[in-house]
């Protein structure tokens, strides 16, 4: 059965009405629950236009507790003691600073900066987008660093990764610790279905970008997870069904400005989805 916005908030208010009564009720069951195996994060990007400190505060507000910082919030050419510190705040708040990203690599040079940067903070993994001939050097500082290297599709306009196919076919005869951060919402935008790429590239899936668009077009525009065209349901039933345990970050692009209430909405359709299917 495929899971709709609309089936699904019928669902999840009967389920609400359902909890409401159970206390009146002799037999009532649990709520169904599914069981999933990755981990629920949060991409900083979604704060651009905000400090390192309340992108930490708006993250717990959240309920989320892993988190992947884009370079507004701790540029890559901080120093070591200062990625330190960065990374030292952020634990401190309770939150799991897993992963770095979108991080450009057109130089052998950013290739070095991305993972003494990484390492520096203690990072387990850089979302990347390294040019075709840096691989090499990507793979050798994957094994030097036991740092995976996730690398992210771009959709429309990206002459390198467009679809995850592209990276897939690129990573596959390499180290597996370099894989695939497949963002859902440019998979979209090309036409293609990320239920689909998430099945057949499993076994490289280190990191999912967690998006909604508008219209599976080019000039898609992102919207709050639940309100587009991205049949988020089957896909997270995808992920369960594969076995998926990585991280799957929200990456939200609208209201750059004033971007919590449509977080909270977002995680709050994702959490409901877990729910019922």
């Amino acid at each position: 059965m495929t899971l709709n916005r609309k089936d699904f908030l019928r669902t999840a208010g009967l389920a609400g009405a359902g909890m409401m009564l159970a206390p009146h009720m002799s037999n009532a069951k649990p709520a169904r629950a599914s069981k999933y195996t990755f981990q629920l994060g949060l991409a900083s990007y979604t704060f651009r236009e905000f400090s390192l400190d309340t992108t930490i505060e708006y993250t717990k507000r959240l309920g989320i507790s892993k988190i992947a910082l884009k370079s507004m919030h701790l540029p890559l050419d901080s120093s070591e003691a200062d990625i330190k510190a960065a990374a030292r705040k952020i634990a401190d708040a309770g939150l799991e600073l897993y992963g770095a990203g979108v991080i450009y690599m057109k130089t052998e040079a950013e290739v070095n900066q991305a993972f003494a940067y990484a390492k520096a903070a203690g990072m387990k993994m850089i979302i990347g987008v390294p040019n075709y001939d840096l691989l090499p050097l990507a793979e050798k500082k994957v094994k030097e660093t036991d740092i995976k290297l996730a690398i992210h599709n771009h959709g429309p306009g990206d002459d390198l990764y467009r679809s995850p196919k592209d990276v897939y076919e690129k990573v596959k005869g390499l180290d597996k610790r370099i894989g695939l951060c497949m963002d859902i919402g440019h998979v979209v935008r090309i036409g293609e279905d990320p239920s689909v790429w998430a099945e057949k590239f499993k076994d490289r899936i280190y990191d999912i970008h967690l998006k909604d668009e508008d219209k599976a077009q080019e000039d898609g525009k992102p919207l709050e997870i639940g309100r587009g065209v991205t049949d988020i349901p089957a896909f997270l039933r995808t992920m369960i069904k594969v076995g998926y345990t990585g991280y799957m970050s929200l990456e939200y692009e609208k209201d750059g400005k004033d971007p919590l209430a449509g977080a909270a909405e977002s995680f709050g359709y994702v959490r409901g989805v877990l729910k019922v299917i």
